[in-house]
């Protein structure tokens, strides 16, 4: 059975939406801004590049990656050369990339269930808020990556969803916090 991880850069109130700088946000680029650069708080990074087997996007975030990451060779090589999964009930073959490897579009989480339970590595997360959402809903993630960022942006794309649904237990396996004031949180899903 695969390991699904869910990876993200979140502020302290749960926003995920638009850290990099993505135009059209109004807090865009609330990762860099105001924020120290440390180095080592991104140690995970490079780590989950080593470590996932497969990457998993959205809809959004893969039209987001696709023209862009590819051509990012240098920065990453692992998420470049793995498999990727694009949970989509829209997207179409002729709409994926040709220079980004092989790429298998789901068509449901059911589809991701079905995935989980083949022979293989972990698969990694990237950005994809409401596929992230469905998957904690559907309790098929078993893995949090958080880079937590000391800021607080008020509106925007939650990671969490607020679905009344069961508790859901966690463990921390793994925490760090950086002079900067970013916290890793490790946790497993506990079932």
């Amino acid at each position: 059975m695969r390991t699904l991880i869910a990876t993200a850069f979140v502020s302290l109130d749960g926003v995920v939406e638009a850290p990099g700088g993505e135009p059209g946000y109004r807090n865009s680029g609330w990762t860099f801004n105001d924020i120290v650069f440390d180095e080592a708080a991104y140690e995970l990074k490079g780590r989950e590049q080593d470590e996932a087997t497969a990457m998993m996007l959205g809809r959004v975030s893969y039209e987001a990656f696709a023209p862009v990451w590819p051509t990012m060779t240098d920065e990453f090589p692992g998420y470049n050369a793995m498999p990727k999964y694009v949970v989509s009930t829209t997207l179409d073959e002729r709409d994926l990339v040709s220079n980004w490897g092989e790429t298998v579009i789901l068509r449901s989480l059911d589809d991701v269930a079905a995935l989980k339970q083949t022979e293989g590595g972990p698969i990694i997360i990237h950005g994809s808020a409401t596929l992230n959402r469905n998957l904690s809903d559907a309790d098929l993630i078993d893995r949090y990556h958080l880079l937590v960022f000391p800021v607080l942006l008020g509106a925007g794309k939650r990671l969490f969803s607020d679905t009344d649904r069961d508790k859901q237990n966690l463990k921390l396996v793994e925490s760090e916090s950086y002079a900067n004031g970013i916290q890793k949180l490790i946790y497993d899903v506990v079932r």
